[in-house]
C-alpha cells in the first residue's frame, strides 16, 4: 500500500530533486556500492514512486531506506537544497508503520521508552557495567562489538538533568542532558558545565527535559519523537542559548522548527558546545592554553559538519588547548555509527569503521577529537589500544584545569579490529 501515516515526505520535498548527481559522490552507501538504489537520488526516486504511483512500501523499499546512514552529506553537497534528512525520516515512519507489529514493539521499546526513562537507563547501565567489568558485556549477542567502543561504565549512574550550576543575573545556558550520553559520557558534562560557567553562564539543566528524539526519529518513530519535542520545547524556555555537547542531539533540535513557532524559537538558541566555547575563546572569557608541541586528530561527526555546519569550531578549541589540529578525512565518508545502524546494518558500519580508524592511523596521530557519543564509540572500537579518544571540549578542559592531559588518558577499546 502507499503512504499510510501523516510523517511521509513531503510531495514539495521529492519535487525539489532535479536529479542531478552531485549527492552521489559524498554519499557513503553509493561510493561504497556503487548501486544507484543506495544513493539520495536512487532512494528520493523510490519515493516518488510510492507518492506519485501508488506503489507499495514493501520489504524492498524498507532496505533501501534502512541503508542509509542519515549522514546528510548530501544537504551538503546539493545545489536544489532537498530535505533530504526530513524526507528520510519521513520514509523511514512509512516503512516503520507498515512492518511486523512484533518487530516494531520491541524497537520502539528500545528507542522511545528507555530512552525516556533516567531509571531504566541508569539501571541499564548498572547491569552493563557489572558485565563489563567481569569482561562479558563484549560477548553478548547483537551489542558485543558494540559494546568494545564504550567507555568505562560507571556502577553508580548519576544523572545531570535537574543541576545548576553559577550564579544569578548572568546570561542563562540550559544543558541538554540527553539520553545516553547522560550516563555513559558523565565527563563530557562535566567539562561543559565548567567551561560554560568559566565563560560567564548560569547553567541549568532542567528536570523536566528528556531525550532529544533523535533516535527515535531516525528510526521512524516519529509520533513518539513529536512527543519528545513538545517536551523539550517547554523546558528548555526561557533560555538564552540552549548547548548540547552531542552533535547529533545538537543537529535534531536544531530542526525542530518542524513542530511550530515555539519550536522555531527553540532551534535557534540550541548551539553545540564546540561553537560557545570558540566564542568564548575569540573574545576572551576563556584562555587560549600555551603550545604543547603535539597533535589531536580531528574526526568530524557528520551530523556537526553536515547538520549542523558548526565542525570548523572544533579546530578553535583544540588549537587553543594548545594542540595542533590535525582534520582527519574532513568531507570524506561518514564512520559507519549513525545511531544504531551498528545494529541494523553492521556489514557497512563494520567497512566505514574500518576505513575511518586507517585515516586516522594513517595521520600518525593517537589522540583523536570528536564531538558525537556514537563516532567516539565507532573510532574506540576499531582503532584499538594505544589510541585515546575524547571529546574536544574535554581536550580543552583537562589542558585549562592543568589535570591528566588528554594523551595520558588510554582507550577503553579492545586491541583486536575486525577487518573490513
Amino acid at each position: 500500500m502507499p503512504w499510510t501515516t501523516r510523517h511521509h515526505p513531503q510531495r514539495s520535498a521529492l519535487k525539489s530533486c532535479v536529479a542531478c548527481g552531485l549527492c552521489l559522490p559524498v554519499c557513503p552507501t553509493f561510493r561504497l556500492t556503487g548501486d544507484e538504489t543506495a544513493s539520495p537520488r536512487g532512494r528520493l526516486a523510490a519515493m516518488t514512486l510510492v507518492d506519485a504511483a501508488g506503489v507499495a512500501v514493501d520489504d524492498r523499499f524498507a532496505e533501501m531506506m534502512s541503508l542509509c546512514l542519515q549522514c546528510r552529506a548530501c544537504e551538503t553537497a546539493c545545489p536544489s537544497l532537498v530535505p533530504f534528512g526530513e524526507a528520510m525520516e519521513g520514509a523511514r515512519a512509512e516503512a516503520e508503520a507498515q512492518a511486523p507489529q512484533g518487530l516494531q514493539k520491541i524497537r520502539r521499546f528500545g528507542l522511545t521508552t528507555v530512552l525516556r526513562s533516567r531509571w531504566l537507563l541508569r539501571t541499564i547501565t548498572l547491569v552493563a557495567a557489572l558485565l563489563q567489568r567481569a569482561g562479558l558485556l563484549t560477548r553478548l549477542p547483537v551489542i558485543g562489538n558494540q559494546a568494545m567502543g564504550l567507555r568505562r561504565l560507571p556502577v553508580v549512574a548519576r544523572t545531570s538533568a535537574g543541576g545548576s550550576w553559577g550564579s544569578d543575573g548572568r546570561p542563562v545556558a540550559m544543558l541538554v542532558s540527553g539520553c545516553v550520553s547522560d550516563v555513559w559520557c558523565s565527563a563530557v558534562h562535566t567539562a561543559t558545565v565548567e567551561l560554560l560557567v568559566a565563560a560567564g553562564y548560569r547553567v541549568e539543566a532542567p528536570a523536566t527535559q528528556t531525550c532529544c528524539g533523535a533516535l527515535a526519529s531516525h528510526s521512524g518513530f516519529a509520533a513518539d519523537a513529536a512527543k519528545m519535542a513538545e517536551r523539550n520545547i517547554v523546558a528548555f524556555r526561557g533560555a538564552d542559548i540552549v548547548v548540547a555537547d552531542v552533535a547529533g542531539c545538537g543537529a535534531h533540535l536544531k530542526m525542530y522548527g518542524r513542530f511550530g513557532e515555539a519550536g522555531v524559537d527553540l532551534a535557534r538558541r540550541v548551539r553545540d558546545i564546540n561553537e560557545v566555547v570558540a566564542d568564548a575563546i575569540a573574545d576572551g572569557r576563556l584562555p587560549t592554553l600555551p603550545q604543547t608541541g603535539r597533535s589531536v586528530a580531528i574526526q568530524d561527526p557528520c551530523h556537526l559538519e553536515h547538520g549542523q555546519r558548526a565542525h570548523t569550531s572544533v579546530d578553535t578549541v583544540v588549537a587553543a588547548a594548545g594542540f595542533e589540529p590535525v582534520p582527519v578525512d574532513r568531507g570524506g565518508l561518514c564512520c559507519g555509527a549513525a545511531g544504531i545502524y551498528s545494529i541494523d546494518e553492521p556489514v557497512m558500519a563494520q567497512r566505514l569503521g574500518v576505513a575511518k580508524a586507517d585515516a586516522v592511523t594513517r595521520s600518525g596521530v593517537t589522540v583523536v577529537a570528536t564531538a558525537n557519543i556514537g563516532c567516539e564509540m565507532q573510532l574506540r572500537r576499531y582503532l584499538g589500544d594505544g589510541y585515546s579518544v575524547l571529546h574536544p571540549v574535554e581536550v580543552y578542559w583537562r589542558q585549562w584545569r592543568d589535570a591528566d592531559g588528554p594523551y595520558s588518558v588510554q582507550s577503553s577499546a579492545a586491541s583486536h579490529r575486525p577487518s573490513a
